[in-house]
Formats: structure tokens, C-alpha cells, sequence
């Protein structure tokens, strides 16, 4: 049943543009399926959705991986438009409304000498153990793109 409703969520999201757990919800009971807003929030962690700035200029909940395929690191993480260093942290722009997601991935590749993350709308901030350490993961990361 989760997996079904998992599928069901990927392709709502992909079909229209979700704006709150809620649309979601009655969106999926419309679909026939029995949800609360708790399985709903944990779907959207599991899912790793996150929200971007639609053609609207509605925020609205999308996915890195559509229709439950694995998606290529190129497609993971389309939108990086620049990675540089500032000592021992790394700066990463993205285009509007992506940092969120790229920042839950690059948290689930578990780099080596990544200290933490964090996220804005278009940027991401990585701190690293050394200076040698950011400067090892900018050209690791450019290879994804």
C-alpha cells in the first residue's frame, strides 16, 4: 500500500502543481486513497520532496526523482550553477527554489568531510573539516554535473 501511495504522490506532483500537505491529501483521497496528514508528512521526507517556484510563481512540491526511477547524478543535481570555496566552506548557487533538495542529497551521499549543511532558497553552505577537504569535494561534486 505505501508503494502504491508513493507512486500515487510522484505522479499527482508531477501531473499538478501541489502547493500544501492538504491539497496533497485530498488530492490522494480524490485518487482513492486513505491517508492523515502525519503519513503525508513522513510520504514527503521519505519521498525527499521539496518545494520550487513554478512558472506561477506558486511554490509547489516536486521531486528529484519522478515516477519512482532512480535518476542519474546529472539530473540530481541540474540546477547547480556555480561551487567554490571560502577556506574550509563550500558555497554552492543554485537556481531559485533547488538549494533545499540538492542540500538533502548531497546529505545523503554522506561525503567524506562534510561537517553539516545547510540550505536557502539558492544557496548551500557545507562546512568541512579542512580547507583541503573543500577543495577535494568541489571536484568530486563536479563530476556529478
Amino acid at each position: 500500500m505505501k508503494s502504491a501511495r508513493h507512486a500515487k504522490i510522484l505522479e499527482l506532483i508531477d501531473m499538478y502543481d501541489i502547493e500544501t500537505q492538504e491539497d496533497l491529501l485530498h488530492a490522494l483521497k480524490s485518487s482513492g486513497f486513505s491517508a492523515t496528514q502525519a503519513t503525508i508528512s513522513r510520504d514527503i521526507n521519505e519521498l525527499h520532496l521539496y518545494k520550487t517556484v513554478g512558472n506561477s510563481g506558486i511554490y509547489h512540491y516536486t521531486s528529484l526523482v519522478q515516477s519512482n526511477e532512480v535518476s542519474d547524478s546529472s539530473r540530481l543535481f541540474s540546477g547547480v550553477l556555480s561551487v567554490e570555496n571560502a577556506m574550509n566552506l563550500v558555497v554552492i548557487k543554485t537556481t531559485i527554489g533547488k538549494a533545499s533538495g540538492i542540500c538533502a542529497d548531497i546529505d545523503k551521499y554522506e561525503f567524506a568531510d562534510v561537517v553539516g549543511t545547510i540550505a536557502g532558497d539558492d544557496t548551500i553552505f557545507l562546512a568541512m573539516t579542512h580547507e583541503a577537504s573543500a577543495i577535494y569535494f568541489i571536484q568530486k561534486f563536479k563530476e556529478f554535473l
